[in-house]
C-alpha cells in the first residue's frame, strides 16, 4: 500500500519513477523546485515517450515565496502557413488530421518554458543546464526499459502510427512493437538533449535543431518552417483563480481548460455536502463537471479569440447561477462528444519554499508520430485539436489550440501549499476535483485521496463511449444510488489508466513536505 511521502528538504512526484529519482536528486543537491522539475521534464520524455516528449507544449504554476504566483504558457502557435484554406487544398475541408506530417502544424513550446522557469531561479549557485539535462542524456544512450503501458499503448495505436516517417525507426524494433520489459535506445535524441545542455534551451529555436527540424517538417508536408520556430515565445501569465471554504485555487489561463477545473470546484463549494465518497460527493462534483464542461465548449479558446474573459466565468454571480441550475437527486443527460489527450503531471516542494506544479504533453499518443531521424525528437499533434469552422477555436495563423493541459494549484487557509495535477484529457478537471475535495474538504490523507475510487464522465484513452465509468472499487450501494439518479453507469478496472496517472505535493507552514503518486501509473514520490 502506497504511504504519502514525507520530508523536511523538498519532495517530487511523477507518473515515472526515473523522473521522480533525478527530480529528487537535483533536490537534494540544493537545487530549487524550479530546476528539478526541468532535469525531470527531460528525463521522463526519454523514459514515457507515448505520454510527452520534447516536441510537445507544456505548462506551469509557480509559487515563490514573497512573490506572486507566476504562470508560464510554454503553448506554440500555430503555423504561419496553417490556415483552413491551406488544408482545404490538401483534401481537408472538415477536420485537420490527427497523425502524420499535416498534424504537426504548431510549434512545440514545453523548451521555451523550461528556460522562462529557470530564468526565476534567484538563487546563487544555480545548476548549469548541462547538468540538469545529464541524466536524460544518460538515459537515452544507454536505454530505457519500455514500460508495460508504452507497449500497450504502442500495439493499440500501431495502424495509426506505423508508416508515420520516422515512427518506426524510433518506437519499433525491426517493425514490430518492443515488449514490456525491452530496452529502448534513443541515441538522436541524447544528441539533442546534450547538445541543448551546450548550447542553451533557446537554441531549441533559433539553433541548429531547430534548422534540422525545419528542414525535415517542410519535407514531409508539414506547414511549419524555420520562421514560425524563431517566432515562438513562451509567455509568464497571470494564472486564473477562485476563492472557496477550502481556500484560493488557481490554475492555466486559456486556451488550456484550467478555467474548467475551478469552475467545478467553485460550483461544488456552493452545494449541500456534508461528506465525502458518498453520493452527494460523487454525484456533486459530476453534474458540475457538466455544467463546467458545457460552458468550456461553448465559449474556451484561444484568449485572444474569445469573447470576454474566462476569469469572469468564476465571479460569484456567475458560479452562483449556475450552481442553482444543479439538481442533487437527478443526473442531467450528457450527449457530449469530449476530447482525447495523453500527458503527465510532475509536481516539487524545494527546501526554500518553492512549489511547482507542471504539465507536460504532446496530446495524443506519441503527439503526430512524425519523428525527426535526425534530431530524435516528435512532434505534437496538438494543432488538429483546432476547428477548421467558425468559432473561438478556429485555426489561424499564430493562434493557440484548446489544451485540456491544466496544471493546479491551491493555498489553503492553514498555509499548505498544496500542487496537484493528472493526465488524462478530459478527465483532468475531474480527478483533480475528486482529489482536492478528498483532501482539502473532507481531511482524508494525500496518499489515500489518490487511490481511492475514481470516475470519468466522457472517454479517453481511445474509449468510444460517453456515459459514467466507474472503478470496480465503489460501493455497489453507491452505484445503484447514482444509476436511480439517472446516470449511465459503466464499471472499469478497479485501478484503470482511464482515469488517469495523477500526483499532489503539499508543503506545509512548519516546512514538512508531503508527496503522493498514483498506483494506476510506473511513478514514485520521494
Amino acid at each position: 500500500m502506497l504511504q504519502t511521502s514525507l520530508a523536511f528538504n523538498g519532495t517530487f512526484t511523477a507518473p515515472h519513477r526515473e523522473a521522480a529519482y533525478v527530480g529528487r536528486r537535483i533536490l537534494d543537491e540544493g537545487g530549487t523546485a524550479m530546476e528539478a522539475m526541468v532535469a525531470a521534464a527531460a528525463m521522463i520524455a526519454v523514459v514515457y515517450p507515448h505520454m510527452n516528449g520534447i516536441g510537445g507544449d507544456g505548462f506551469w504554476l509557480i509559487h515563490r515565496p514573497g512573490k506572486p504566483l507566476t504562470g508560464i504558457s510554454a503553448c506554440g502557435q500555430a503555423a504561419a502557413l496553417a490556415t483552413p484554406e491551406w488544408y482545404g487544398e490538401r483534401g481537408h475541408s472538415q477536420s485537420i488530421p490527427t497523425r502524420g506530417s499535416e498534424a504537426a502544424l504548431t510549434v512545440p513550446g514545453t523548451i521555451g518554458g523550461w528556460e522562462l522557469a529557470l530564468s526565476m531561479v534567484d538563487r546563487p549557485g544555480r545548476l548549469p543546464v548541462a547538468d540538469l539535462l545529464a541524466a536524460a542524456v544518460e538515459k537515452a544512450r544507454d536505454g530505457t526499459a519500455v514500460t508495460l503501458s508504452q507497449s500497450a499503448c504502442t500495439v493499440e495505436k500501431f495502424h495509426e502510427l506505423a508508416g508515420v516517417p520516422g515512427f518506426a525507426e524510433a518506437f519499433l524494433h525491426d517493425g514490430a512493437v518492443p515488449k514490456p520489459g525491452a530496452r529502448l535506445r534513443q541515441v538522436q535524441l541524447a544528441d539533442t538533449l546534450e547538445r541543448l545542455g551546450r548550447d542553451g534551451l533557446a537554441s531549441y529555436y533559433a539553433g541548429d535543431t531547430a534548422q534540422a527540424h525545419a528542414a525535415f517538417l517542410e519535407k514531409t508536408g508539414s506547414p511549419l518552417r524555420r520562421g514560425d520556430f524563431l517566432a515562438y515565445g513562451a509567455r509568464q501569465v497571470n494564472p486564473l483563480h477562485v476563492t472557496t471554504r477550502q481556500g484560493q485555487l488557481f490554475n492555466m489561463i486559456p486556451p488550456t481548460q484550467g478555467v474548467a477545473s475551478l469552475m467545478i470546484l467553485g460550483l461544488f463549494d456552493r452545494l449541500p455536502v456534508e461528506a465525502g465518497e458518498g453520493y452527494d460527493h460523487v454525484h456533486g462534483l459530476v453534474e458540475a463537471t457538466k455544467r463546467a464542461f458545457i460552458k468550456r465548449n461553448s465559449s474556451l479558446g484561444d484568449r485572444d479569440a474569445m469573447d470576454g474573459d474566462a476569469q469572469s466565468w468564476l465571479d460569484d454571480d456567475a458560479l452562483d447561477n449556475m450552481a442553482a441550475k444543479i439538481d442533487m437527486a437527478r443526473a442531467l443527460p450528457w450527449p457530449h462528444k469530449p476530447a482525447e489527450g495523453d500527458t503527465i503531471w510532475m509536481g516539487a516542494a524545494d527546501r526554500y519554499g518553492n512549489v511547482v506544479s507542471f504539465i507536460q504533453s504532446v496530446y495524443w499518443e506519441f503527439g503526430s508520430g512524425l519523428t525527426c531521424q535526425e534530431t530524435g525528437v516528435f512532434f505534437q499533434n496538438r494543432g488538429a485539436g483546432f476547428s477548421l469552422q467558425p468559432g473561438p477555436n478556429q485555426l489561424q495563423p499564430g493562434k493557440r489550440p484548446f489544451h485540456t493541459l491544466n496544471p493546479a494549484l491551491a493555498y489553503l487557509p492553514d498555509g499548505r501549499i498544496m500542487a496537484y495535477g493528472t493526465m488524462g484529457g478530459e478527465g483532468q478537471p475531474q480527478t483533480q476535483a475528486a482529489i482536492f475535495t478528498r483532501y482539502a474538504r473532507f481531511g482524508m490523507p494525500l496518499q489515500e485521496a489518490i487511490t481511492a475510487p475514481r470516475w470519468l464522465l466522457g472517454r479517453t484513452w481511445g474509449a468510444s463511449s460517453t456515459n459514467l465509468k466507474l472503478e470496480s472499487r465503489f460501493d455497489p450501494g453507491l452505484v445503484e444510488q447514482l444509476v436511480a439518479a439517472g446516470h449511465d453507469v459503466e464499471m472499469i478496472a478497479p485501478y484503470s489508466d482511464l482515469c488517469g496517472h495523477a500526483g499532489a505535493v503539499v508543503l506545509n507552514a512548519n516546512g514538512l513536505c508531503e508527496a503522493a503518486t498514483d498506483p494506476r501509473s510506473d511513478g514514485a514520490a520521494f
